[in-house]
């Protein structure tokens, strides 16, 4: 009897603990509960219906039988999978070879960081309205630079071929968050280590693969990460651009269908948009919300692990 009266007090005291825990741990509970668990069962239970925001009508697998059908939805995966795979790169080899020169100089540095980071500044739709309009290539700039060195500048974002590298560039020329996140990496790299990669013989390419890369690796992982589920749901400059790029405008009765030129810049959030906002498909939109959602776990699941594999290795 004594030893189980001894042993009563802990486990209060681990109850104890555990609701602590739980009081302390409510208000993130809350608001997963609210802001995300609650949003993917809706949008997994709508994927059944057909849903217009007034009725709702059981379908069962119509919504996902349609998808296989919607050529659309294909040119719009197409498409966002040229971002991730295209533009994502970019981007990262751009703001790391900028962070990488910055971080060099010797004077100068406060205000050429300043002027680096400046375009991240920008809104995104005015920043996207000024790109298609010094790209375009009747009366922008860009191309009559390109003339002046015998370059024939092409139609940026009403040529099919070439509207997916403008934004490209458009992505590369507003990084200036990732280059101060590199900058800050490359920053916090302990110089002892470039001296005794010298002393070994390490020539500059052979420092940067074995000394700032394996440093910076965390960075590297959490640009990426970022980036790619950036490029999954890039709607705003997409759209932007078809819309300045066509003309056209919001009068009355008129009804824009994203993708210009020639759907080359249709992207799956677009026609998401379109399926629920525009043609009142909610339950179709959710499918493809759903599809997005996989498409993020998948990449995040995998750089991860070959973020580990790589540091196993090393």
């Amino acid at each position: 009897m004594a030893s189980r009266a001894h042993a009563a007090p802990p486990s209060r005291w681990r109850r104890s603990e555990g609701l602590r825990a739980l009081v302390w741990l409510s208000p993130w509970l809350v608001g997963i509960s609210i802001f995300f668990v609650y949003p993917l069962v809706a949008t997994v239970y709508f994927s059944f219906h057909r849903y217009d925001l007034f009725t709702l009508e059981f379908i069962g697998l119509d919504n996902w039988r349609y998808l296989f059908k919607d050529d659309r939805v294909w040119t719009s995966i197409q498409n966002t999978l040229w971002l991730v795979v295209f533009m994502v790169p970019a981007q990262l080899i751009f703001a790391l070879g900028v962070a990488q020169l910055i971080t060099r100089l010797k004077s100068g540095l406060g205000l050429i960081r300043t002027i680096v980071y400046l375009p991240s500044l920008v809104p995104m739709v005015a920043g996207t309205v000024a790109f298609v309009f010094l790209m375009n290539p009747s009366t922008g700039p860009w191309n009559q630079i390109l003339a002046l060195v015998g370059i024939t500048g092409p139609d940026w974002f009403g040529n099919p071929a070439w509207s997916k590298p403008s934004l490209t560039l458009l992505a590369m020329w507003s990084c200036g968050n990732m280059i101060v996140i590199f900058m800050a990496a490359l920053l916090d790299v302990p110089k002892h280590l470039y001296e005794a990669a010298s002393i070994d013989g390490a020539n500059a390419w052979r420092q940067f693969r074995s000394v700032t890369l394996p440093m910076i690796s965390p960075v590297l992982l959490f640009s990426t990460i970022t980036a790619v589920i950036y490029a999954l749901q890039y709607f705003t400059q997409a759209m932007i651009a078809s819309r300045v790029a066509s003309g056209s405008t919001d009068s009355a009765g008129s009804v824009f269908t994203p993708g210009y030129p020639d759907q080359s810049l249709l992207t799956l959030p677009q026609w998401l948009f379109h399926a629920g906002f525009r043609d009142f498909s909610m339950g179709y939109a959710c499918v493809m919300a759903l599809l997005l959602f996989a498409a993020a776990m998948l990449f995040t699941t995998v750089l991860l692990r070959r973020f580990r594999y790589a540091e196993e290795v090393s």
